[in-house]
């Protein structure tokens, strides 16, 4: 069966980095978010170019470590999640995946334990 590319149309935006901080990868809200960066001609670029500090040396850190960072913010009146989680091929680690999700306002939470 081909595989679906789920990610192109996917509402929230992801953007994919090698093990090394080179953008791979953009979905169309990836490359609407970042369009006055410079949207598509990021590709190839260092994720870390993108980045002022102290984010910058977060992301070193995470690239280094193959860690995770989950975060949010607010920006332009909208809050986000943000969640950097390292991806890999073969059980070796192979970069990043960014997906930034808005969240509603407000945004509800259930406990279920």
């Amino acid at each position: 069966m081909p595989q679906k590319d789920w990610t192109k149309e996917f509402p929230c935006a992801i953007t994919v980095c090698d093990a090394h901080g080179a953008i791979l990868e953009m979905n169309d809200a990836s490359l609407a978010t970042f369009q006055q960066d410079g949207g598509a001609a990021l590709l190839g670029t260092d994720v870390r170019a993108c980045h002022p500090e102290p984010a910058r040396a977060v992301l070193e850190r995470l690239l280094q470590e193959g860690a995770s960072n989950v975060y949010t913010i607010e920006k332009g009146g909208r809050k986000k999640l943000i969640c950097q989680m390292p991806w890999y091929e073969r059980g070796v680690f192979a970069g990043l995946v960014e997906i930034s999700i808005i969240l509603p306002d407000p945004l509800p939470h259930f406990k279920r334990d």
